[in-house]
């Protein structure tokens, strides 16, 4: 994304120079320019005979008196018959003065579609449109400039467009830059964000903005994205100059942030010297409030005690009262912590990106790691995909954060899916292919057992069902391998779009705060965040016996004629691959190898990938995965973790009468089953009361409870994530009725699963 086209880089670049006469008529300069010759600073511009100096709209305006002639920027950029065939300092920004000359003698025999006159040097990139204009005059009738790659324009009946969404708004929203109203229609002065459905921009509130920010510091101002948004207000036209952003460059722009705060502050104070004396490790030294830091106070002023003790000022203290107040007893896991839409605006920006063109730096690779076990020593060149975590993770991000924002989506308004018991997939598939079926409505599942001569109908929470649903999908026939899995090729489920759905289904959970799936491999993770192209298979990746038998031959090969008896052998299945090669040496065989990983676990499986990666991008999941990698790896490849009775006992809150000797029997209990001392596990307490085995990334919604009641057994509320727990005279009497109920419930619904896990 460069202001200029490099040489060496661009078509421009790539010119051939031309034999004919380098001296350019000697009218065509004075024609261009209806000023005085010796008014230089007036003087028009030599492509568009404008001598409005307006960088925002076309370019900076240069005048060089030593050839008498001015232009702008952007006329000289998008003109179409020249390129840039010296370095940055030569000529007019590396546009020689020989190539401008030629450039507005051949302009000068063409007639501007617009206003009619000659020099239209700008011309309509289709190859059937024979439209030429100037620069401003484009502007005018709303063409468009692509500022990157061969800088192409488009006339007003070739421009390119924003696509209409079915679900437009019907009232106006506020450009999130300027705040004034528009009609969210895509027009041509009216842009949407491709990364949020609700940013909404004027373009020249964008093209202002992107002057200013650069292409550092330019992204969408609701979600921070900055590759995709940026690619899409390129081909829009906006022009996205590489450099720091205006407050970047200004002199001790940050200077103020240098000064300390250095007077007491407090009501009275007792110093003689008065409120700005300051003596370090005396009583009157000045410390600044440790919330705030712009209020400070005397030591003594505030009767410390200690000069290394802290001090808030009387405003953060009030604050901190009223936090501490209204915060509740309990707290969910860190990961599952209930996230307002003032946290996630709350955001630790990162330094600066090195200068790099955009797209560069999630194709960067780091070094392999860790060798194929048994072919370490062998094959030095088959090791472990790992890429870097993304440069465009510009922000530390909590995964709840993230997935609490992409519920922002969720409309009230409900859906009921009516599940069969029998069969949870199918039905859940039947349901999300419905033309009703919109994953912006909140979820309301109902359980209905054919099996009962009454069919009888059970509501459950949404955050059970989606967890049986991940339990299904990890099993299915779509994903090969044992504990890291990859997509399968299934042609039966490729003809049902299968691949797509399965995709849907997990960004639904994601975002509606069902369970993640936990098992992706690294291979399809990167495929998934960095593209096939960029990833490395490795042999864990193939879950076919004779293909890991073939890879293991051809490596094991020790001369040219093992290697070629090896190929020999496996010559049709390398022929049917497309992975036959020419080996003229043994190392070949490392190259053949690679060819035949990333057939078998990539490319077979190319169409079957971007479906999934369709599903995916419901509700915007992949567009977030592709922006905080490192922050989804933990919950796309990695199991949770292991509860513990900590974690579970600060899950649970109290609600209703709380009974001391009955919550100390829960505490002691969790201890126990930690212990081992318990026939049920952490998991099977989780499960009995929410229906989950896990704390979904989102977090629990409502959040887990615990209350103190007179029943024999307890009882767990998976709709409300309620546990009631009985109240006993003794804490073995306490143990034995929890195991017993949950133990019975969890074997009973075991076999009932069973009985219902049914694939096609």
């Amino acid at each position: 994304m460069l202001d200029v086209a490099p040489s060496g880089s661009s078509d421009r670049s790539l010119a051939p120079q031309r034999n004919d006469s380098l001296e350019m008529p000697r009218g065509d300069l004075s024609k261009m320019n209806e000023n005085k010759p010796d008014d230089s600073k007036n003087l028009a511009c030599i492509f568009c005979r404008k001598s409005d100096d307006c960088p925002n709209k076309y370019g900076e305006k240069k005048t060089y008196e030593k050839w008498n002639f001015s232009v702008h920027y952007y006329c000289l950029l998008m003109s179409s018959g020249i390129w840039q065939r010296g370095k940055e300092e030569e000529g007019v920004y590396g546009f020689l003065v020989e190539d401008i000359k030629k450039e507005v003698h051949r302009a000068s025999k063409l007639k501007c579609a617009v206003c009619k006159k000659n020099g239209a040097s700008i011309g309509c990139v289709v190859p059937r449109c024979k439209r030429s204009y100037h620069f401003p005059c484009g502007l005018q009738n709303e063409c468009i400039f692509q500022f990157t790659d061969n800088f192409a324009s488009f006339c007003w009946k070739h421009r390119p467009v924003q696509a209409m969404t079915s679900n437009m708004y019907r009232d106006s929203l506020p450009c999130t830059i300027c705040l004034e109203f528009i009609d969210p229609i895509p027009t041509y002065s009216v842009l949407r964000s491709p990364c949020c459905k609700n940013a909404w921009f004027h373009r020249d509130c964008l093209q202002v903005q992107a002057l200013s920010a650069g292409v550092f510091f330019f992204r969408c101002t609701l979600c921070n994205n900055t590759d995709i948004f940026q690619k899409e207000m390129l081909r829009m036209g906006i022009h996205i100059p590489e450099k720091d952003a205006s407050w970047e460059l200004e002199e001790n722009a940050y200077e103020d942030l240098l000064q300390s705060h250095n007077r007491c502050d407090v009501r009275r104070c007792h110093c003689k010297k008065g409120r700005d004396y300051n003596e370090p490790n005396s009583k009157w030294e000045v410390k600044r409030c440790q919330c705030c830091g712009s209020s400070g106070t005397h030591v003594a002023c505030s009767s410390l005690q200690l000069l290394e003790q802290n001090w808030e000022c009387l405003d953060c203290r009030r604050i901190s009262y009223s936090a501490d107040f209204r915060k509740a007893p309990k707290h969910p896991l860190a990961n599952s912590t209930n996230v307002t839409v003032t946290d996630c605006l709350l955001e630790e920006p990162s330094s600066k990106l090195p200068r790099q063109s955009a797209g560069t730096h999630h194709k960067e690779l780091q070094r392999l790691k860790q060798d194929v076990p048994f072919l370490s020593a062998q094959c030095p060149s088959i090791k472990k995909s790992c890429l870097t975590p993304r440069q465009g993770s510009k922000f530390k991000r909590d995964i709840s954060t993230i997935l609490v924002e992409l519920g922002f989506q969720i409309k009230k308004k409900p859906k009921r899916l009516w599940i069969n018991k029998a069969n949870v997939w199918r039905s859940a598939l039947e349901q999300f292919q419905g033309q009703k079926f919109n994953p912006t409505y909140t979820i309301e599942v109902v359980y209905v057992d054919e099996n009962e001569q009454f069919g009888r109908e059970y509501p459950v929470s949404k955050q059970e069902f989606l967890s049986h649903l991940m339990e299904h999908l990890e099993n299915s026939s779509l994903f090969e391998g044992s504990l890291s899995k990859n997509l399968s090729l299934n042609s039966q489920a490729l003809k049902e779009n299968l691949y797509y759905e399965a995709g849907k289904m997990l960004a639904i959970s994601l975002v509606h705060g069902g369970p993640s799936p936990g098992f992706f491999s690294e291979t399809l993770f990167n495929c998934l965040v960095y593209g096939p192209e960029n990833t490395l298979p490795i042999l864990d990746d193939v879950s076919d016996f004779e293909v890991t038998q073939i890879i293991f031959k051809i490596n094991a090969a020790a001369d040219m004629s093992s290697l070629k008896s090896a190929i020999n052998e496996c010559y049709s299945y390398l022929e049917n691959i497309g992975c036959l090669r020419l080996i003229t040496t043994l190392s070949d065989k490392y190259v053949l190898v690679k060819d035949i990983l990333f057939y078998h676990v990539i490319k077979r499986v190319q169409e079957p990938l971007n479906s999934f990666k369709q599903g995916l991008k419901i509700l915007g999941v992949l567009e977030k995965i592709q922006a905080y990698p490192d922050v989804f790896h933990k919950i796309l490849c990695r199991k949770p973790e292991n509860l513990s009775a900590k974690t579970l006992s600060d899950l649970f809150t109290v609600r209703g009468l709380p009974n001391g000797q009955t919550l100390r029997f829960w505490n002691s209990y969790l201890q126990a089953v930690e212990d081992g001392k318990s026939t049920t596990t952490m998991k099977d307490i989780l499960i009995f009361a929410t229906g989950c085995s896990s704390v979904p990334p989102a977090g629990f919604k409502p959040l887990p409870s615990i209350e103190c009641l007179h029943v024999d057994f307890p009882v767990g509320n998976k709709c409300d994530h309620c546990l009631a727990l009985p109240i006993t005279n003794t804490f073995q009497e306490f143990q034995e009725s929890m195991d017993f109920a949950i133990r019975d419930t969890l074997r009973l619904e075991k076999e009932e699963g069973s009985r219902s896990l049914s694939w096609t």
